[in-house]
């Protein structure tokens, strides 16, 4: 008996449908100069126009969800991690300061269903739009055999643009600056890994908070900018406040002042008694995003940011190493955070 793709497991038709669908609910891109020429062809046009900057350079992140998507399968609930996706690299991308241009997401399963993609590549295009970035491209992939069931997995590729001149970074971050935390949205798309560990036998109750979509920073990245005074941006994912380390320069640390931490993590503490200088080099514990600001402007970005609706905290301050020449590193404030009594 003769076998074909669609028996062995990959349906062409699915996968042209969903490209139609795409192309068809394709909305009207924020900026009419950014064009994409034909979703689905064999590659997307972009066409750039960087006029403005001086010295151009492009900016590039790419990145996953992690073991969350095991959770959204769970669920069947996609359009969560498919913001997600877009987060973990746009949030990265404005650490640079640089403009977000577009992005590709790649999306593969053992069988593709449609409603399923959809869901996911909506939450994908809702958040390239709220980041003000274009869904340009991507590809879905059926590969029967290397996931069973619901299982999927995707990646993220995002495209900016910074002036060389005004790019952000350690290189501008001076003794004196202050730290200005943003608020997380939860647990965003790190440690999920020991999250569904921690939670397995009460998952159901927790579900909804640990779906909780990554916050989008780019909005407010751009305000900050317009507000002037910013020297470098953090994106707390992965590590935790070890991120910080990222924007510091050589022989300085953050002083790191005490926040009310929230449920979730101090949930999470009872269960795993982790120490609590792990927890936070592991987990965001509701610190999102943090920007190093100087002395002179952080009031000013504190007053004009809380205007975006993110939850907004002095973090502490960059000061001179302890020993000149040593590498960055960052230390607690007090001795006793406020909720760190464990």
């Amino acid at each position: 008996m003769a076998i074909d793709y669609k028996q062995a497991g990959v349906d062409i038709e699915a996968g042209d449908s969903l490209v139609d669908w795409l192309r068809e609910t394709n909305p009207s891109w924020p900026n009419a100069a950014l064009q994409v020429e034909g979703i689905g062809g064999f590659a997307a046009l972009f066409r750039a126009d960087f006029q403005k900057y001086k010295k151009p350079c492009l900016v590039s992140c790419t990145d996953g969800v992690g073991t969350k998507i095991k959770l959204a399968s769970k669920s069947g609930r996609y359009a969560g991690v498919g913001q997600d996706l877009v987060a973990m690299c746009v949030n990265d991308l404005v650490c640079t300061g640089g403009v977000p241009l577009f992005f590709l997401d790649y999306y593969s399963c053992g069988k593709l269903k449609l409603e399923a993609a959809k869901d996911f590549l909506g939450g994908v295009r809702a958040a390239c739009l709220e980041s003000g970035m274009m869904l340009i491209g991507g590809e879905t992939a059926e590969m029967p055999g290397v996931y069973e069931g619901d299982d999927f997995d995707c990646a993220g590729f995002a495209i900016g643009v910074v002036d060389q001149e005004e790019a952000l970074g350690a290189h501008r971050v001076k003794v004196g600056d202050r730290l200005l935390g943003v608020a997380s949205s939860g647990f965003h798309s790190n440690g999920y890994s020991l999250l569904r560990k921690l939670f397995a036998q009460d998952l159901d109750a927790w579900m909804e908070e640990l779906l909780k979509p990554t916050a989008l920073y780019p909005a407010l990245v751009k305000k900050a900018l317009e507000v002037g005074g910013v020297h470098a941006a953090a994106h707390i994912t992965g590590g935790g406040l070890n991120n910080l380390v990222r924007v510091l320069p050589k022989g300085t640390r953050a002083v790191v002042n005490s926040w009310a931490v929230p449920a979730p993590f101090i949930e999470v503490k009872n269960r795993s008694q982790m120490p609590w200088l792990q927890i936070l080099s592991t987990l965001n514990c509701g610190i999102g995003f943090v920007l190093v600001v100087s002395a002179e402007k952080f009031e000013e970005q504190r007053s004009q940011l809380a205007s975006q609706g993110h939850l907004l905290m002095n973090l502490g301050e960059v000061v001179a190493g302890e020993n000149p020449g040593d590498k960055a590193d960052w230390k607690l404030k007090d001795a006793a955070w406020e909720g760190f009594n464990g």
